[in-house]
């Protein structure tokens, strides 16, 4: 690829749930908080500081599938982007089994394509589509996979059926555990260290063109 996907001027939305979010600051709508989105959009815009390319961060701790159909208006839409970037998944897993509020893959997909759906007739808007991972650190962990490894599968079967570019996290997660321990890149399991943050970043910059800067 000769550069990145991502041209001069366009608006990039980062949105999900707490691996996005990562702290950010909701009062200051500018702030991208501490992981990944911070990484991926400070060393894109270091790369190609000629692009101006803008960054947001709408990412909220806890937050399931649901709960993004519920701000999707004012979160998304109302910003007009051209490109988005969703994570969202692992909670509609977990629920399942902490709060016995479970979330069926069919439920789950069809509120994520009907989101993505409404942005691009909406906006226009291309999309980054990374799939939610958990490392099974604990029996906890290792159960919820029964919950969340078909709605990976259906969030492949969807970034393929949109066209969508898709950072395949689960695996590259579960690659880097033959460099180091879970704990090293997730002590929960499911909350990236600033390793796991800067491997999701890396994997998001290849993913559009950027190349690899680490």
């Amino acid at each position: 690829m000769s550069g990145p996907v991502i041209k001069k001027g366009e608006t990039v939305l980062f949105i999900g749930d707490s691996i996005t979010d990562a702290a950010r600051n909701y009062e200051d709508p500018h702030h991208l908080g501490s992981g990944y989105a911070l990484m991926a959009a400070g060393l894109f815009g270091a790369m190609y500081p000629q692009l101006g390319v803008k960054f947001f961060n709408r990412g909220i701790s806890g937050n399931r599938v649901i709960d993004l159909e519920s701000r999707w208006q004012e979160d998304c839409l109302a910003l007009k982007p051209d490109w988005i970037s969703v994570m969202v998944g692992i909670n509609d897993a977990m629920r399942r089994y902490d709060s016995n509020e479970h979330t069926t893959t069919e439920t789950f997909i069809g509120i994520y394509r009907q989101l993505l759906i409404e942005a691009v007739e909406a906006c226009g808007s291309r999309l980054i589509l990374i799939e939610p991972f958990v490392l099974p650190n604990v029996a906890s962990r290792r159960q919820c996979r029964e919950d969340l490894d078909p709605k990976i599968h259906a969030i492949r079967d969807l970034a393929e059926e949109l066209r969508a570019i898709y950072i395949p996290l689960d695996g590259l997660f579960a690659q880097a555990r033959a460099n180091a321990p879970i704990d090293y890149w997730a002590p929960d399991g499911i909350h990236p260290t600033p390793a796991g943050h800067a491997l999701m970043a890396k994997a998001w910059l290849q993913a559009v063109g950027a190349g690899s800067p680490l």
